[in-house]
């Protein structure tokens, strides 16, 4: 029997679950018309074969999607994410093309998975940036470049990597929420805010979203929380390097490897050039006061037109964002296992909405001006 589920999820029969928010980009992105089959393989072994079909037709090399399985072996009260290790096929990891995908899925007699009746399966995607390795321009060096702590400074030479187009959304993270939120781990009574977030919490521990902010970045997440989201869906968050390059673009934004386009603005102040968030009376950004259009947050994407040479939205304003880094200098080595913050935020003065500009936090707090994205490193490839 088809079950519905909560939120946006739709179970369909053999007990598949695709998350399919339709139209809005900012979210999921659509898995639509997913099929499930128990196969035998030619030596005798069960595999699993998933197929969907991703509907977006932004999705491209450029603009990839990241795609990501999950699975419960009990009717839905545990879940586990599904191994890049263990996948094959051209609808998992990087997806640089939307149409018809599939994914087998081998060795689940070593998972104790043979029974369909048993399992259910969840696929989700993220829309994403790609940022081509290469050298970049940093200049938010430890100590502002008067490091005295022999601490390595950042490498400017990075290998290729996929980060998030949007800040981690309030309708994404109450998804995570109701699979492994179970006491409340993740979760706290600020959140319930409608104007600052937006997640509320049932009696039987399972949250929803209040009316209208399904596509405003999440906040009072603490650097564990936003950890514990980005590694239920396999990414991490990205180093303070990784957060600047997407910010400013490499030396040549399409890569070290070709360099056949040269960054015209490599040292820019903010992902749209050097000029203030607010110059000739053009809102770029969401920073303090409602000149912006927006009081407090925005939702995400909403100045997607000043977005980042890659594409990616909201690296200014709006909500501060975590990175990996610690806050080190020679003055502060060890201080409370601070970590540091990028972008500025709703409460931000224009100013403090560029490139360099960073803050340091405890990993314990939660602030209505604190979120995140993440970051997928090491990727798989598909079409």
């Amino acid at each position: 029997m088809a079950r519905q589920a909560r939120s946006c999820d739709v179970v369909l029969c053999v007990a598949l679950v695709s998350v399919c928010c339709p139209g809005v980009r900012a979210r999921w992105l659509p898995t639509d018309d997913v099929k499930v089959r128990l196969e035998t393989t030619e030596l005798g072994g069960p595999k699993i074969v998933v197929e969907y079909d991703l509907k977006d037709p932004n999705v491209s090399p450029e603009s990839p999607a990241y795609v990501f399985l999950r699975y419960s072996k009990d009717f839905g009260k545990n879940w586990q994410l599904l191994s890049t290790d263990a996948l094959r096929g051209n609808g998992f990891d990087i997806v640089a093309k939307p149409g018809h995908k599939e994914v087998v899925w081998w060795g689940t007699d070593q998972t104790a998975v043979a029974d369909l009746g048993q399992v259910e399966i969840r696929v989700r995607a993220i829309a994403m940036a790609r940022v081509p390795a290469g050298r970049f321009v940093m200049k938010s060096l430890p100590g502002g470049g008067r490091d005295e702590s022999k601490a390595a400074p950042p490498d400017v030479n990075l290998p290729l990597y996929y980060i998030a187009k949007y800040e981690t959304t309030v309708a994404m993270y109450a998804d995570y929420l109701n699979e492994v939120g179970g006491e409340g781990a993740g979760w706290n009574s600020r959140m319930a805010k409608a104007d600052r977030c937006g997640i509320v919490q049932e009696s039987d521990h399972t949250y929803h979203v209040a009316p209208g902010r399904e596509d405003y970045p999440v906040t009072y997440v603490s650097w564990y929380d936003a950890m514990g989201f980005l590694q239920w869906c396999g990414l991490s968050l990205p180093t303070e390097a990784q957060w600047e390059k997407a910010v400013r673009g490499g030396l040549y934004l399409d890569g070290d490897q070709t360099k056949k386009q040269p960054n015209p603005l490599p040292e820019r102040r903010h992902p749209w050039g050097d000029e203030a968030p607010n110059a000739g009376g053009v809102y770029r950004c969401n920073f303090d006061g409602p000149d912006d259009g927006f009081e407090r947050l925005a939702p995400v994407g909403s100045f997607r037109r000043f977005a980042g040479p890659y594409g990616v939205c909201d690296l200014a304003g709006n909500v501060a964002e975590w990175t990996l880094n610690w806050y080190t200098t020679s003055y502060h080595v060890g201080l409370d296992g601070f970590r540091m913050a990028r972008g500025g935020s709703w409460m931000a003065v224009p100013e403090g909405c560029d490139a360099v500009t960073g803050a340091t936090q405890l990993p314990l707090k939660e602030s209505s001006i604190m979120g995140f994205r993440g970051v997928r490193n090491s990727a798989v490839e598909s079409k």
